[in-house]
């Protein structure tokens, strides 16, 4: 096996504005809860069933919480969603 030895660096981003970008993520995350996307709620994305694990709360990247403030997890893993991109799954009885 290839091991390769990381090194942590502390780093920042000087251009980044989270205070002017904070409301907006702090919205789509309001409006993802009333909407019914809480914590431990079931989901699915397409095919694959999930749950609702947290919330998206980044303010740059490519998948900022703006835009994909839900975190879901399923069996491959987490991944950031959008409110477009999930609906409730059905709850077995």
């Amino acid at each position: 096996m290839n091991t390769r030895h990381l090194a942590l660096l502390q780093g920042g981003r000087r251009d980044s504005l989270p205070t002017s970008r904070s409301p907006k993520i702090g919205h789509a995350i309001s409006n993802a809860i009333h909407l019914g996307y809480r914590i431990g709620r079931p989901v699915r994305i397409g095919q694959v069933d999930g749950a609702i694990v947290g919330y998206n709360i980044g303010h740059f990247g490519l998948f900022s919480g703006k835009d994909y403030p839900l975190l879901v997890r399923t069996r491959y893993g987490i991944t950031k969603c959008s409110l477009s991109e999930v609906e409730v799954a059905a709850v077995a009885a």
